[in-house]
């Protein structure tokens, strides 16, 4: 984890391009859809990483898609950098803008095209939000099943841009599982699409290279998502657990007696308390940690799968369980887990989420670690878990405005990731790299690697105009922070012994 580097631009570098870039895209939109000035660009400073900011050269809201591929190819005439936008609920700095580059909302795509209740599918624009495909599904007994703690607000845009899940994706996957087609455009303003409505696509199947890559291949402006049908029953049990090692076995121990909730769920005991005093939905505050485990289907099928995890719960050492009498305790139960970020808010001025994915049976060994990281670093740190996929997001707890606390803050942030490395796992899990994690890929992908991630985005977007400068870090970043890491004493990796 880094800050991304201080501006290189001038004053003076950043006026001439920023007349050069109204004037060029002046005569392609409508008046109100162009900002330049200070104060209306100053709400696309960042997106939900708060802690990173830069303003854009200007802001296009185009309306249509002929006004996004005019942009698109005036821009890379201009070699303008371009940062695709949608709600700016992302978490790792990936819609942060260029300092002489564009951003372009795509806000305005919010029309749902089509729902094929034949077919369960639905064809929406990029900015439709996640949760409103589900709202217009609903007459026909159908959802969208990747459901992000951000789902009244994030897109299917940015979704299908960080490969996004929530907490039932353990069951009904992530995004990309649930997306059969991306239409949308090239950096130079070319129609492209991937993906197709059938079961097969002709061509390269590429669906899977744009979903997840952060606005770095192409920008997105439809996507047709499937559907599924709504669950006759949906129960939630919430287990505690008096040591947070019983908890992470409970969950290994689901899953390997052939269970798969539609959800499962862990959160710790300062985690809990936030949530609690939040939203009261009823957790055990004594417990050092809860697991929120979800079975729906028919009625029959629920009464089997619940009964199934109460009796591996028992084993696991659960001191308490509840099973969700009805379906308001069941949504009660889930607004506390759903509200663990803005919850976190109330109890510190800033707060920095990670981010990371480990083996499911070493849940205790990363809670553990991030405790001693707490002492290590004096910062306080609340967790919660897309338990079922080891999909971990600690909320380290700072002070934006103690730039100590910031600098201790991002020093946790890396610790967290490289832990999570060295105990089989990825720097990331749904959240994305963008500027946040840019130097944890250094440790967890080799040169080659990187270099194969470099010549993919190349083969897309050859002048490196699409979002750059994140995701893929550059190999000075890596000397860098491999020089850091010996200049501390810290060699975690063989792979940064080579600086």
């Amino acid at each position: 984890m880094n800050a991304p580097r201080p501006p290189t631009a001038s004053a003076e570098q950043r006026r001439q391009r920023q007349t050069a870039v109204v004037a060029a895209l002046a005569p392609l939109l409508p008046p109100h859809a162009l900002l330049w000035q200070r104060e209306d660009t100053v709400p696309y400073e960042c997106d939900g990483l708060t802690a990173y900011r830069q303003l854009p050269l200007a802001v296009a809201l185009p309306e249509t898609e002929s006004q996004v591929a005019a942009v698109l190819r005036t821009c890379h005439q201009l070699e303008i950098p371009v940062v695709a936008r949608g709600a700016g609920t992302g978490l790792s700095g990936g819609a942060l803008p260029h300092e002489l580059g564009l951003t372009l909302s795509l806000a305005k795509f919010n029309r749902i095209v089509a729902i094929d209740r034949a077919a369960r599918t639905a064809t929406v624009q990029c900015g439709v939000r996640n949760l409103a495909i589900s709202e217009a599904a609903a007459p026909f007994g159908l959802y969208y099943a990747p459901d992000p703690s951000s789902q009244i607000a994030c897109t299917i845009g940015g979704n299908v841009a960080e490969n996004s899940g929530g907490v039932h994706c353990l069951k009904y996957g992530l995004t990309l599982h649930n997306v059969l087609r991306v239409r949308g455009f090239t950096v130079e303003g070319e129609p492209v699409e991937f993906g197709a409505a059938a079961l097969d696509a002709p061509g390269l199947d590429l669906l899977a290279v744009m979903v997840g890559s952060e606005g770095m291949l192409a920008v997105a402006t439809e996507v047709t998502v499937k559907l599924v049908p709504r669950p006759q029953l949906a129960r939630c049990i919430m287990a505690s657990f008096d040591d947070v090692r019983k908890a992470g076995a409970a969950v290994a121990q689901i899953i390997a007696a052939g269970i798969i909730p539609a959800g499962l769920e862990m959160m710790d005991k300062p985690m809990t308390a936030a949530v609690e005093d939040f939203v009261h939905a009823g957790y055990d505050l004594g417990a050092e940690a809860i697991l929120l485990c979800e079975s729906d289907g028919t009625p029959e099928e629920v009464a089997e799968e619940v009964a199934r995890m109460l009796e591996v719960l028992t084993g696991a050492g659960a001191t308490r369980m509840e099973v969700s009498k009805d379906e308001a305790q069941r949504l009660k139960f889930w607004s506390g887990r759903k509200n663990a970020f803005p919850a976190s808010g109330r109890i510190s001025p800033d707060y920095m989420c990670m981010d990371s994915t480990i083996p499911r049976k070493r849940l205790a060994d990363i809670l553990l670690a991030i405790q001693q990281m707490e002492l290590k670093y004096g910062l306080r740190c609340a967790n919660v878990f897309h338990a079922g996929d080891g999909n971990l997001h600690p909320l380290i707890l700072f002070d934006a405005n103690d730039p100590d606390q910031l600098h201790r803050c991002e020093l946790f942030g890396a610790d967290i990731l490289e832990t999570s490395v060295a105990l089989g796992g990825t720097v990331t899990g749904e959240h994305g790299v963008g500027v946040e994690k840019l130097s944890s890929m250094c440790v967890q992908f080799s040169p080659g690697e990187r270099a194969q991630m470099l010549a993919l985005k190349a083969a897309f977007d050859p002048r490196g105009l699409l979002n750059p400068g994140k995701v893929i870090p550059s190999l000075q970043r890596c000397a860098e922070y491999g020089k850091m890491h010996v200049k501390k004493g810290l060699l975690p990796f063989p792979e940064l012994e080579r600086f």
